[in-house]
C-alpha cells in the first residue's frame, strides 16, 4: 500500500537533514514523500528526489536565501547572549526563539491547511519543537519526531530542559524551573488559547508541542534518561538516525602521524567567527590534523596549517574516518558521533547543546568546557586525555557497532509506515 507522507521539519539543518534520512528510506520504498519545509530550502530537497509544497514562516524576501537562513541571522545577532549562564539565557536567549517559532506558526498556519488539502497526506510528520495547529486538526495520522535532547519531554526525575545541569545534582533544579515558568508562563498561555482556538487540544502545561499518534525520538541508549523518565509505550527510541543522502568524501590531504580530528560547530554555531578563530588558533600548536566545517561566514574564517576545511562537509561521511569530534553538542553531532563510536569535546552555546554537553560529560564519553571561557590547556589537554583513552575508544567502538546495528533511520521509516497502513 502506497502512502502520501508529508513532513515539516524545522528550518534548522539537524531537524531537516533527519527527516531527509527518513523520508529517502520511505521514498525508496515506493512512498509518495512531501516536504512542507521552509522556503529557503527550494531545490535542495527536489534535487534528492522529494516533492516539495513549501510554506513561508514570515514575509518572503526579497532576494533568495540560503537554507535556514532565518535561524544563521537570529544567532547571529543573539550570539553576545550565549556568554551568559543557561539561567540568564532562558529570557534573553530561549523566550525569543520561542517568540519567533511562534510567529512563524501563525504566519504559515494558512498555508498550511493549503498545503495539506493539495497533498492529501496519509501521515504527518513534524520535525519540530513547537506545534503547527494546521497539522493536529487536519484528521491524518500525525508523527511528531524530537530531534533535539529528550530532556524536551519533561519528567520529575530528570533535569530541566536547556538548563545543562547535572543529573546527579538536583541543587539548582528548581530554581531554574522557577525562573523558566516566570519567563514563559504569559507567552505559553497566549500560545496555548491561539491552538485551542485553531482547534487543537490545550498543550500540555508549559510544553509548545503536542504528542503524536507516534512519538518517536533520536537519541542513543547509552546517553538516554529512560531509567529516570520512563514513557509510554505511543514513544520509541532512535538511537541515532543518520542519513544516507551525503556525498561521498575522500580526504583531500594525505594523514599524517597524528590524529585526525573533526571540528564543528554546526550551521548555526559557526556563525560566530570570534569563537571559531580562537578554537582554530589553540588547535594549530597541536600535533594532530583537523577537518573544519566552516559554515555560512567560511571566508573569514582563517586555518592553520594542519587544517582543511569548507562552508559545507558531509558530516556523515566525514566523522567514521576521525578519531575524535570537536562539537557544540548540536543533537545531531552528538547522536552521529555515538554512532560512529567516537569521543567528543562540546562546546555549547544555547538550547539543548548544554544538556547534550552535560550528559555526554557525567557519563564519561567526552568533555564539557566552558565554550567562551575554556583556556588554552584546558583544550588541548582534553584533546590529549580522550585521544590516548583507549579504554574509552574501545568501549564508545563497541557502543557504536550496537548503535549502528539497530538501524534507527529504517526503524522510524518502519514505524510510520505501520503507523499510515493501520
Amino acid at each position: 500500500m502506497s502512502l502520501t507522507i508529508l513532513f515539516m521539519p524545522e528550518s534548522a539543518y539537524g531537524p531537516t537533514n533527519n527527516s531527509i534520512g527518513i523520508g529517502d528510506i520511505l521514498r525508496r520504498r515506493g512512498h509518495r514523500v512531501v516536504f512542507a519545509a521552509e522556503a529557503s530550502w527550494k531545490g535542495k530537497l527536489e534535487a534528492l528526489g522529494f516533492e516539495e509544497d513549501l510554506v513561508d514562516l514570515a514575509p518572503p524576501a526579497e532576494e533568495e536565501q540560503d537554507p535556514g537562513q532565518f535561524w544563521k541571522d537570529f544567532i547571529r545577532e543573539t550570539a553576545p547572549e550565549y556568554r551568559k549562564s543557561t539561567l540568564e539565557q532562558l529570557e534573553t536567549v530561549t523566550k525569543p526563539i520561542w517568540e519567533s517559532l511562534i510567529d512563524g506558526v501563525k504566519y504559515c498556519e494558512p498555508q498550511l491547511k493549503a498545503i495539506i488539502e493539495r497533498v492529501q497526506p496519509d501521515v504527518i510528520v513534524e520535525d519540530n519543537v513547537i506545534t503547527f495547529p494546521a497539522l493536529l486538526t487536519a484528521g491524518r495520522k500525525f508523527v511528531r519526531i524530537v530531534s533535539c535532547n529528550p530532556l524536551e519531554v519533561r519528567g520529575e526525575n530528570v533535569a530541566p530542559v536547556f538548563s545543562g545541569l547535572p543529573a546527579d545534582d538536583r541543587g539548582e533544579w528548581d530554581a531554574f524551573r522557577a525562573e523558566y515558568e516566570r519567563t514563559h508562563r504569559e507567552l505559553w498561555t497566549a500560545f496555548n488559547e491561539w491552538c485551542v482556538e485553531q482547534g487543537t487540544e490545550p498543550l500540555p502545561d508549559l510544553d509548545f508541542i503536542h504528542r503524536g499518534d507516534l512519538n518517536l525520538y533520536v537519541y542513543p541508549e547509552i546517553l538516554d534518561y529512560t531509567a529516570e523518565r520512563p514513557l509510554d509505550p505511543t514513544w520509541h527510541r532512535l538511537d541515532s538516525s543518520v542519513r544516507e543522502t551525503d556525498e561521498p568524501f575522500e580526504l583531500p590531504f594525505q594523514r599524517g602521524e597524528g590524529a585526525l580530528v573533526y571540528f564543528s560547530l554546526g550551521s548555526l554555531g559557526s556563525s560566530d567567527v570570534e569563537l571559531m578563530q580562537r578554537v582554530i588558533d589553540v588547535l594549530a600548536t597541536t600535533p594532530h590534523q583537523y577537518i573544519v566545517s566552516k559554515g555560512p561566514l567560511h571566508e573569514e574564517i582563517k586555518l592553520a596549517d594542519n587544517m582543511w576545511g569548507a562552508e559545507f562537509l558531509p558530516q556523515t561521511k566525514i566523522i567514521p574516518l576521525c578519531d575524535l569530534i570537536i562539537t557544540h553538542g548540536g543533537n545531531n553531532t552528538t547522536t552521529e558521533a555515538a554512532h560512529f563510536g567516537k569521543p567528543m569535546i562540546l562546546l555549547p552555546l544555547f538550547w539543548d547543546q548544554y544538556d547534550n554537553a552535560q550528559r555526554v560529560h557525567e557519563l564519561g564519553y567526552g568533555v564539557r568546557l566552558s565554550t567562551y571561557g575554556f583556556t588554552d590547556e584546558e583544550l588541548t589537554g582534553a584533546v590529549e586525555r580522550l585521544l590516548g583513552d583507549t579504554g574509552l575508544r574501545a568501549r564508545l567502538a563497541a557502543a557504536g557497532e550496537e548503535i549502528r546495528r539497530r538501524d534507527g533511520l529504517r526503524k522510524a521509516a518502519d514505524l510510520i509506515e505501520r503507523l499510515g497502513q493501520e
